[in-house]
């Protein structure tokens, strides 16, 4: 739903009975060099007593800054579900710089967990957004910015941009949480909600840093910085799943899957409206997890972007024909 379904176990996103294709190799623990702004780069960051995981591909401007979706890490932009694919960031990295980032306490599977110092859980959504802005600042990664963010990152991305508005100059929203939905899903089903949220995905539960994150609160921080930061005029791309996400067996009683999808779709609708010629994409081949199964969607939606900074005359102002990414 945003995450919460086999978080950090892509193999089991779609009930797959057989482990995806391809996992990235992940590096040792050598330090980033900040300024290697043309160099791929991955390895630990200081940024002031802490440790963050960063890794930079490709170059050019602007910078891409991909942000993973609760409780997934860095690597969720580069593992493959099926041979021959071009997986996100590399695929990015082909036509401008690109990073992502390992946030505290997210994982790949339960042998793969976050790189870097844990911090004690569970976090706001506030802190999420001053510690990305410490790691971009620290890793001296060239501005401005477009993010492309998935499931809850897509809030950490405008709370991002509402704070740092100078910095960002376009969104790519993969799926992602709108601040709308506890109130859509209405308490009974917000209360079945975060029950499923809740706790460590199977496997996990040795792991006592993993990521939590108050969502009620940290959608009453995006709506209160929508409204005194409304998000300016820059190129938008929201991307929806187009299938239902698969529900695990711990479903609690009342759960209601149809309501849930129904106000998923209603949120898409809003981030979709935050710009009066945003473009709005609807993953027909995919569930929750777009950029595994679609991949090349992602792509071409931040290539349009970047293409929008780079020349603002390919983004068609409001009212005019915004084609969908083919």
């Amino acid at each position: 739903i945003h995450g919460i379904i086999a978080v950090g176990h892509p193999t089991q996103i779609h009930g797959l009975p057989t482990p995806l294709t391809a996992r990235p190799q992940r590096a040792g623990p050598a330090t980033a060099s900040p300024g290697a702004a043309a160099t791929d780069v991955a390895g630990l960051v200081d940024i002031g007593g802490r440790r963050r995981w960063l890794e930079c591909r490709g170059a050019g401007g602007p910078t891409v800054v991909l942000v993973a979706g609760y409780r997934n890490d860095a690597d969720i932009w580069s593992i493959q579900a099926r041979p021959g694919q071009t997986m996100v960031l590399p695929g990015v990295a082909a036509f401008t710089r690109v990073c992502a980032y390992d946030r505290p306490g997210t994982i790949l599977d339960p042998e793969n967990v976050s790189r870097g110092d844990p911090v004690a859980m569970p976090r706001s959504a506030e802190a999420i957004v001053a510690e990305l802005h410490a790691l971009l600042r620290a890793a001296a990664v060239p501005g401005p910015y477009i993010l492309a963010a998935h499931s809850l990152g897509g809030l950490f991305a405008r709370l991002y941009a509402a704070t740092y508005p100078d910095e960002v100059v376009g969104l790519v929203l993969v799926d992602a949480w709108a601040e709308a939905l506890p109130g859509l899903l209405g308490p009974e089903q917000w209360a079945a909600y975060e029950e499923l949220a809740g706790p460590a995905p199977p496997g996990m539960e040795w792991y006592p840093d993993l990521e939590e994150v108050d969502f009620a609160a940290a959608s009453a921080a995006m709506a209160e910085a929508a409204a005194a930061h409304p998000l300016p005029p820059l190129p938008l791309v929201v991307i929806s799943r187009g299938q239902p996400v698969a529900l695990p067996p711990t479903v609690p009683a009342g759960f209601d899957a149809d309501g849930i999808e129904r106000a998923w779709r209603a949120g898409q609708d809003h981030l979709a409206s935050l710009q009066p010629n945003a473009r709005h994409i609807v993953a027909t081949e995919s569930d929750h997890y777009v950029q595994i199964w679609q991949p090349e969607l992602v792509i071409t939606a931040i290539r349009q972007v970047v293409e929008a900074v780079r020349d603002p005359s390919t983004w068609p102002p409001p009212g005019a024909a915004t084609p969908a990414p083919a």
